[in-house]
Order: structure tokens, then C-alpha cells, then sequence
């Protein structure tokens, strides 16, 4: 009886012994699901010359998992697509996005690298549950932005910038995404005006290059760290903004926002500020104290072409690159801005094209050939300050006018 059951015992372990190499090639083997989606998008998209990002894509191979190019996998199932290969010299892919995507229902990442992919945005990609990466940067894609994305709870990364993108922004994605932290939606053609209120965790928000209208949110998160809508047609104030503390990037440039700058803007973290070409007015605000302490090393504040008045404050004399021309600025330069340039630690000064009478020299001092400074077409006749000047910054004609002068210096004329 023993013998017999020994016998047994050896039968069932060579039998699993056979069966082991079948098993552990339908490990091996991916979903018939996600296989179908894979092929459904490879014919969908097609290599551009000089691109061979689909060579590996032999749907004969026993383990497309490993063999494919662009696939993760996780226990059978496709968790990361990454379309093209990301090569600068490769020309990337054409065709159209399949929506036969979203069959691939546990990808996390979806990325489709610079390419010629035109078509739709597919709006089943809604369907993907556990997608926390969406990257279509950098292509030809057309149509509305698809609402169904501001259903993807786990959604992390939204990229689907550089392409022709049309329609207005889905409110939903700044409202209903809890974990997104990256948006970014610029160089399209989106339209329309920004929801009032932006109740997502964002840290990354880039909008710039569209044809957006309207104001600032009157609220924004205050985990907030680069905030960018630059090249816009956005109005209003930017009072909305004082509350921002962590905020380190602003890029509202070439809008058309008006009213003052508030002081909490010119303060740490934010040491990229880029405020040009708006219809922003009053003085540059003078209450910040220990203001020499704000700025440093690689800090750049850009506030030329607007509509600033009064005389220049110390608060952003420690800036290393600081823009003011082209706006109507007047009175004498506080000699801390002159001990910085003079230092060098403040690498670009720009003051040209406003009503400026003086910029105090310590005598016999040399600028130092890493700066740039630039005065001309003020009032006052410029002893420095114009070997540095952009071309086209007033011609030959070094000071304004005096007749303008008088009028903007209470009088006082040309020194």
C-alpha cells in the first residue's frame, strides 16, 4: 500500500514537473485584451522615415511584454505606453491616436512622444481608472479637449501641450482631479475663460500661448509653485494672487492686466517674475522691509511696458536680472540698485525709455563687462549705461525730450 501511494506521489509530481514550461509561458503571455488594443494602435499609427519605433512590434513574439518596445507590464496586463522611441534625430510617429487605447485598462501611463499624430483626442481615454500619466505633447492633435478626462481619479500628469488644440478648458479638470499636480495645456487654440475657482492641488499650471479671456480665478490653490499664462488676452487684476506663498514662477506677460502690482508678489520664493507688456500701473511698491535679502543669484523680475509710475524703490535692487523700461518712472535711482550693478552682482539693469533724472556714479569706478546696463531716453543725459542697451532701445537720441520732462518731473528739466 505504501508502494502504491509512493507510486502515486511520483506520477503527480512528474506531472507538474511536464505541465511547469506551459505555465510559466502563460505567465508570460500577454492578455489577449490589451494584445488586441496593441494592435489596434499600431494600426492606427505609423513610423515617420527615419523613425523605427514599431520594429520590435512582431505580433508573432511569444512575450510581447519584453520584446515590444514602449510596454510595461504587470501580470499580464500593459501598466505603461510610451509611443516613439523620445530620440531627438528620430522624426517620431503620424496617424491618429486608436481609441481602442482605453481597452488597456490598467495602464497608469500613457505618454506619445514629439511627433506628426493629428485627429482627436480620444475621449474614451476617460475609461482609463488607474491612469496617473497623460502625455501627448508635441503633435498635431485637433478638436476640444475631451471632458471625460476630469473623471480619471488618480490622474497626476495632464501634458497636451504644442499641439492645435480648440474649445475651452473642461472646468472640470481644475475641480474634479484631487491628485493633479502638473497641467499643461499651452501653445494650443483654447479659449473661453477660467473657472472662478481652482480646487485642485496643483503645483505646475502652464496655459501660456492660447487665446484665453477673462480673469485670474479668484482662487487658486495655495500649493501652487508655477503658475504661467503668458500670451494670452486675460484682463483684470492680480489681486488674486497675494495669497500664493509658495509660489517660486509667474509668467503673466503680454495679457492685459491692469491695476497695481501687489507687494506680496515681490517677495520669496518667487524669483522668476514676468510681468511685461500689461496695462499694470501705480509705483513699485516700497513697504518690504530688508528687501536686499530677497533676491539673488539667478533671480530675474521683468515689469517693462507697462504703465508703472512714481520713483523706483530699493525693494528689487538685489535682483540679478531686472527689467523696467518703457514705463514712466521718475526721480533719481536709489544708490542701492548703482552698488549693484557697480558689484556685479546685478548682471542686467534696464531702465530706458522712462522720465529718470539721475543715476547716482561714484567716481572712477569701470562697469563691470558682465553687465548690461541700459539708460537711455530718459531724463537726464547718460554718462554709463548705453554700450549695453538692446538695438532699437531709442535710437541715437540718448534723452527724452525736454518739454516731456517737465511735465512728468514737476518741472524739473534735463540735469
Amino acid at each position: 500500500m505504501a508502494k502504491s501511494h509512493a507510486l502515486f506521489l511520483l506520477l503527480v509530481l512528474l506531472l507538474v514537473d511536464a505541465c511547469r514550461p506551459s505555465h510559466q509561458q502563460d505567465q508570460n503571455r500577454i492578455s489577449s485584451d490589451d494584445l488586441a488594443a496593441l494592435a489596434a494602435v499600431k494600426d492606427s499609427l505609423t513610423d515617420i522615415p527615419g523613425s523605427n519605433f514599431f520594429s520590435t512590434w512582431d505580433f508573432t513574439s511569444p512575450d510581447p511584454c519584453s520584446g515590444f518596445s514602449g510596454i510595461t507590464c504587470s501580470l499580464n496586463r500593459v501598466t505603461i505606453l510610451t509611443l516613439g522611441n523620445g530620440v531627438s534625430s528620430s522624426r517620431g510617429l503620424a496617424g491618429f491616436l486608436s481609441p481602442s487605447v482605453s481597452n488597456l485598462t490598467e495602464l497608469t501611463q500613457l505618454v506619445l512622444y514629439p511627433g506628426l499624430v493629428t485627429g482627436p483626442i480620444p475621449p474614451q481615454l476617460g475609461l482609463l481608472s488607474n491612469l496617473r500619466v497623460l502625455s501627448l505633447s508635441n503633435n498635431r492633435l485637433k478638436g476640444p479637449i475631451p471632458s471625460s478626462l476630469s473623471l480619471l481619479p488618480r490622474l497626476h500628469t495632464l501634458d497636451l501641450s504644442y499641439n492645435q488644440l480648440t474649445g475651452t478648458v473642461p472646468p472640470g479638470l481644475f475641480t474634479g482631479l484631487s491628485q493633479l499636480k502638473v497641467m499643461i495645456l499651452a501653445s494650443n487654440q483654447l479659449s473661453g475663460e477660467l473657472p472662478r475657482i481652482v480646487s485642485a492641488g496643483i503645483l505646475h499650471l502652464d496655459l501660456k500661448d492660447n487665446s484665453l479671456t477673462g480673469t485670474l480665478p479668484l482662487r487658486l490653490p495655495s500649493t501652487i509653485r508655477y503658475l504661467s499664462a503668458s500670451k494670452n488676452m486675460m484682463w483684470g487684476s492680480l489681486n488674486g494672487l497675494q495669497s500664493l506663498s509658495e509660489l517660486g514662477f509667474l509668467d503673466l506677460s503680454m495679457n492685459q492686466f491692469s491695476g497695481p502690482i501687489p507687494s506680496s508678489l515681490l517677495r520669496p520664493p518667487l524669483s522668476s517674475l514676468f510681468l511685461q507688456r500689461n496695462n499694470l500701473s501705480g509705483g513699485v511698491p516700497t513697504s518690504l522691509p530688508s528687501s536686499s535679502l530677497m533676491y539673488g543669484e539667478g533671480s530675474i523680475v521683468d515689469l517693462s511696458h507697462n504703465l508703472l509710475t512714481g520713483e523706483l524703490s530699493p525693494v528689487l535692487a538685489a535682483v540679478e536680472t531686472l527689467f523696467l523700461n518703457n514705463n514712466r518712472l521718475t526721480g533719481r535711482v536709489p544708490e542701492e540698485y548703482v552698488k549693484n550693478v557697480y558689484g556685479g552682482s546685478t548682471k542686467t539693469l534696464y531702465l530706458q525709455h522712462n522720465y529718470i533724472t539721475g543715476f547716482p556714479l561714484e567716481a572712477g569706478l569701470g562697469l563691470p563687462d558682465t553687465v548690461s546696463l541700459c539708460l537711455t531716453y530718459n531724463c537726464m543725459v547718460p554718462s554709463v549705461g548705453f554700450k549695453g542697451c538692446p538695438a532699437a532701445s531709442g535710437g541715437e537720441q540718448l534723452s527724452r525730450p525736454e518739454s516731456q520732462c517737465v511735465v512728468f518731473n514737476h518741472g524739473r528739466s534735463i540735469p
